[in-house]
């Protein structure tokens, strides 16, 4: 909660009178993130409304575990069905890779979800770990210094916010083992029911960076100051040059 709410109060994450949409896959990021976001409400000196959505891909998925969590713990929670996963096998070549396709497909449900529901911003559980693979993926395979914002607005207007930029995956998991909480897996990734490519190249950078870190256990704490202190004009972009 300690760092949560000094990542709130740098990136002014959440304010008075929002009304956020919380992308609830029902995963150890999106766990941790609701309960934080629900004890931050309690805590916070000024009023902020949270709204958790679901989104299903029309595979029949039962959520039953997370709909009653969420009744237990009195969170808003919607249950928003798709059709996903039919889509996906007219638009998901064969060996190709599946996970930006469901991204995309996910991240535009939530947008629509928030924008029907009245809500001005959407929190996703997106934490330092990815941010810093995403980082690594896009400097090695695409040429690219990109990472991911903690907060940015969308196309259609939406502020998106990443409440857990500054935490470590391992600290997610932890919470969630030692409140005993029934996390969904990766067997609810719709992807495994297709013959495509899995995961490798975030796989890749995943174990190179845990071999990193063994060698530079400051690693990811050097990485998450990188990412505030860039020096643009010491890269070769002539339009930042100070001349």
């Amino acid at each position: 909660m300690s760092k949560l709410g000094k990542t709130n109060a740098e990136f002014e994450l959440i304010e008075e009178g929002d009304k956020i949409l919380v992308g609830l896959s029902g995963g150890k990021d999106s766990l941790t993130m609701i309960h934080a976001l629900k004890e931050q409400q309690r805590r916070a000196p000024f009023k902020f409304e949270i709204l958790a959505v679901t989104v299903g891909y029309g595979m029949g998925e039962n959520l039953d575990n997370l709909i009653s969590h969420c009744k237990e713990y009195d969170i808003p929670h919607i249950f928003h069905d798709t059709k996903i996963f039919e889509l996906a096998e007219e638009k998901i070549r064969k060996n190709s890779s599946f996970c930006s396709f469901f991204s995309r497909m996910r991240r535009g449900t939530l947008y629509g979800a928030a924008q029907k529901h009245g809500c001005n911003k959407v929190a996703l559980g997106h934490h330092l770990d990815d941010a810093t693979e995403s980082f690594f993926m896009n400097f090695i395979y695409n040429g690219q210094m990109r990472s991911l914002a903690p907060k940015y607005r969308a196309n259609n207007g939406l502020i998106v916010i990443r409440p857990l930029i500054q935490m470590r995956e391992r600290q997610l998991a932890a919470f969630v083992k030692d409140n005993n909480l029934k996390a969904i897996g990766d067997e609810a990734c719709p992807g495994f029911r297709f013959e495509t490519k899995l995961p490798h190249a975030r796989a890749n950078i995943k174990e190179k960076l845990a071999k990193m870190e063994e060698e530079f256990p400051q690693l990811f704490t050097s990485l998450n100051a990188a990412f505030k202190n860039i020096s643009q004009e010491s890269f070769f972009d002539k339009e930042k040059f100070l001349i």
